[in-house]
């Protein structure tokens, strides 16, 4: 399955067990955004673990409070963050200090859609 979702903050790919985001350059992602995720959540992946990854190829901000009602999603099995750029990772480091479930920052895709191969356990192409 790869579902392409559009909104006006992002554009989603929805995967069978992972999900890759891509936030617009200069949004400022707050709590509020945990909506659509939890809508996407109940659709897609509805009593199935999921990894979100989110693609940063575009500069924004997060408010690290929203990482609290991330850690609420009882099937998010991981979270990681993509970038090449260092202050998107530096960031992310912060971010990690938030979320009470599996971080990493990776600099490839590859890399992040490997590590939820591990962390939930299965093979898929």
């Amino acid at each position: 399955m790869t579902d392409v979702l559009k909104y006006n903050f992002c554009e989603m790919h929805i995967y069978d067990n992972y999900m890759i985001v891509i936030i617009n350059e200069g949004e400022t992602i707050t709590p509020e955004h945990n909506a659509v995720l939890l809508n996407i959540v109940d659709t897609y992946y509805k009593n199935k673990k999921f990894v979100y990854i989110t693609h940063r190829v575009h500069s924004y901000a997060v408010d690290p409070a929203i990482y609290f009602e991330t850690s609420k999603i009882k099937n998010l099995a991981g979270f990681c963050v993509v970038s090449s750029d260092f202050k998107a990772k530096r960031n992310a480091e912060i971010e990690k200090l938030f979320l009470n479930k599996p971080f990493e920052i990776f600099t490839e895709l590859d890399d992040a859609i490997s590590w939820t191969k591990s962390i939930l356990n299965i093979e898929f192409n």
